[in-house]
């Protein structure tokens, strides 16, 4: 494992801005909000690793630039998983026990599963933005889960919602045939119970079809969906895999506009490879791109600008650094929202934080104030709702940059939140877990 020792220690004035070290325990203990960042900058899932990295530490800098939380400087490490299980439970055990722990963003399905029994006993919150297990959504039974803005069940809902509008109502959906090219991994098979329900109410073949990771051969599945001659393709893929995707539909004649991707499929590293050979593809947003937004010029102006960013000045904006962004604020906030109750300015515990996390209340006029007006949809959580917030809008890519937005979807809570009530209450009787009890909600 490679472990990379980044302990950011800026002082709060920008000409000390980025001066890293290891920070002291002492140093740690007494003023020092530790935020462990798991990472992969290497190997096959690196090209959408990285932005998304490289966005949540330029907003740390950012933040310590212009005061800390409340006078709270912010210090991180990271550690290099390579998207592995084993190594990302590493990164964990290791990190967890440093001063003023704050929470742990997984950056992977397949380790956010083997956290979540984890995280109860050790008193850590997991933040799993768009990604991990669906069923988390129920804080009564996950109580340290918070897969804010959406889940893969959400995803899939809103995908098949947008297929269904395409096509002028979801009664025209009866008779289609809905292919899903999944990543074969707890990640890519995340939204079948979902769509499988979808495709009973709505009548449509639903067709499975797994692509070993990374990713790198499908031949053998798109022979499959060539043979098939599927309506529609949703592509669940992560790193490499999108753009050999991509480049297997443009081999097999598989038209880009039938396609749709995840969220997770839907970024610049993406299409690049592919360019105009790509145009027509769609893929779900969970937010805006480009540098317009006022909390990306302030990261440019008080980081960048400053000879202190991360990564390349030319990223900045892009749509998984402005996610890393978006990230790395909601656990700021959680951390601010935990001071309002526990102390201003102090450093919080992760029990402290997870409080914060439960009780987020980020409406339009905040997230304005914020710099972040028009890059997302306002987030409310709650101890029964660990997402808080359950839209997505659909992005086109048109061969040289994503555009050609659709309208807010709002994943359908008549079928979602029967799914998720059965399957927490599955997970906390094969854990013998009681849910929580009301006074438990204000602790």
């Amino acid at each position: 494992m490679t472990l990379k020792s980044l302990a950011l220690t800026a002082a709060l004035v920008a000409s000390t801005l980025g001066a890293a070290f290891a920070p002291s325990l002492a140093q740690a203990q007494a003023k020092e909000q530790f935020f462990p960042l798991l990472v992969y900058r290497t190997g096959p899932y690196a090209p959408n690793g990285t932005p998304w990295a490289n966005g949540k530490q330029d907003y740390i800098k950012y933040i310590n630039a212009t005061g800390g939380i409340n006078g709270v400087k912010i210090t991180y490490e990271e550690c290099e998983t390579g998207y592995a299980t084993d190594k990302g439970v590493e990164c964990y055990e290791r990190l967890k026990g440093r001063p003023g722990v704050t929470l742990f963003d997984p950056q992977a399905t397949g380790i956010t599963f083997a956290l979540t029994d984890k995280v109860p006993t050790d008193k850590i919150p997991l933040i799993t933005l768009g990604y991990g297990l669906s069923a988390s959504q129920d804080g009564g039974v996950f109580k340290w889960n918070f897969p804010l803005m959406g889940s893969y069940w959400t995803a899939a809902d809103i995908l098949i919602q947008h297929i269904g509008k395409k096509e002028g109502g979801m009664d025209k959906l009866k008779g289609k045939k809905i292919a899903l090219v999944y990543h074969d991994s707890p990640f890519g098979k995340e939204p079948i119970p979902l769509l499988q329900e979808r495709a009973k109410q709505n009548g449509f073949e639903l067709s499975l079809i797994p692509v070993t990771a990374p990713g790198v051969e499908q031949k053998s599945a798109w022979l499959q969906v060539r043979q098939s001659r599927p309506d529609f393709v949703l592509l669940w893929g992560w790193g490499v895999m999108n753009s050999t995707a991509l480049k297997e539909a443009v081999a097999t004649g598989y038209p880009r506009e039938k396609m749709y991707g995840v969220w997770w499929a839907g970024a610049e590293p993406d299409v690049k490879d592919v360019g105009a050979n790509a145009k027509g593809y769609n893929a779900l947003a969970l937010n805006t791109s480009g540098t317009q937004p006022k909390v990306i010029q302030d990261i440019l102006k008080q980081v960048h600008d400053k000879g202190q960013g991360t990564g390349p000045k030319d990223e900045v904006g892009s749509v998984l650094y402005t996610r890393g962004v978006i990230i790395q604020m909601l656990t700021i906030e959680a951390v601010r929202r935990a001071q309002e109750r526990f102390g201003k300015g102090k450093v919080m515990t992760g029990e402290q934080v997870r409080w914060g996390m439960e009780n987020l209340a980020l409406d339009q006029k905040k997230l304005d104030a914020l710099g972040f007006s028009g890059v997302m949809r306002p987030v409310s959580t709650s101890c029964q709702d660990h997402m808080g917030s359950t839209w997505a809008r659909v992005h086109t890519w048109d061969g040289a940059k994503w555009g050609g937005m659709s309208d807010w979807y709002e994943a359908d809570s008549q079928i979602i939140k029967p799914m998720v009530k059965a399957a927490a209450d599955k997970y906390a009787g094969e854990k013998k877990l009681t849910r929580r009890e009301a006074a438990d909600c204000q602790s």
